[in-house]
């Protein structure tokens, strides 16, 4: 006489395992460890263009000479600590409706573990584009 019964248990546990929660955490600690390194830099380029709206809002920035804007800008970049972009690095412009545009295209290398480095490229401008 064959026993055709399957043995199930009842009590069969079921969620993560211990491997797949050290997977897990392993994960979000990268994560973390790669925002908190290239934080930094978003928060500059918020900066960057932070100043870069408040000289559009300037009305005497058409009438500025581009000595004039760039002494501006380094005036405002000392007050919100930027050390990624000089005053050799914007661009000054005229737009359609000449208006004076003031830009800056940088690259900023962030690294991150061993050899691997980040590069990030920001663009930002005093009209918004």
């Amino acid at each position: 006489m064959q026993n055709n019964q399957q043995h199930t248990s009842p009590n069969k546990q079921q969620g993560a395992t211990f491997l797949g929660m050290v997977i897990v955490a392993g994960g979000l600690i990268f994560v973390a460890i790669i925002g908190m390194k290239l934080a930094p830099a978003y928060i500059e380029y918020m900066s960057v263009k932070k100043v870069l709206k408040a000289m559009a809002n300037d009305p005497s920035l058409s009438s500025m000479s581009t000595k004039e804007i760039r002494q501006s800008f380094e005036k405002r970049k000392s007050i919100d600590d930027i050390s990624s972009v000089t005053k050799d690095d914007i661009i000054i412009n005229k737009n359609e409706a000449g208006e004076t545009v003031v830009s800056v295209d940088y690259q900023v290398q962030r690294p991150l573990v061993g050899n691997v480095t980040a590069l990030l490229d920001f663009h930002a401008s005093s009209d918004g584009k």
